[in-house]
């Protein structure tokens, strides 16, 4: 398993404006905001959040993920419904 916050700096250090991560067991919960996601697919969108943490899926460290993204426009109108399983 990986480190919460060794996840954190890795997405954060790819430009993302906020990111939260949590974990039950092996399986973990990534939601990612930032106006990078605009306009793209939601393909295209995760291909951005699984790149700056392949190092730990290549390894097997993580396997088990749920990725949410919004832009900042999607965050402030729907972080209520998701941010307080985070708390």
């Amino acid at each position: 398993m990986v480190d919460i916050e060794k996840i954190k700096a890795c997405l954060l250090a790819a430009d993302f404006t906020e990111v939260y991560v949590r974990s039950e067991g092996s399986h973990y919960e990534i939601i990612v905001v930032g106006d990078v996601f605009q306009d793209l697919r939601l393909v295209q969108q995760q291909q951005m959040v699984y790149a700056p943490i392949q190092q730990f899926i290549a390894t097997g460290e993580l396997h088990a993920i749920t990725i949410k993204t919004f832009t900042m426009a999607q965050w402030r109108r729907d972080k209520m419904l998701h941010i307080h399983a985070f708390k």
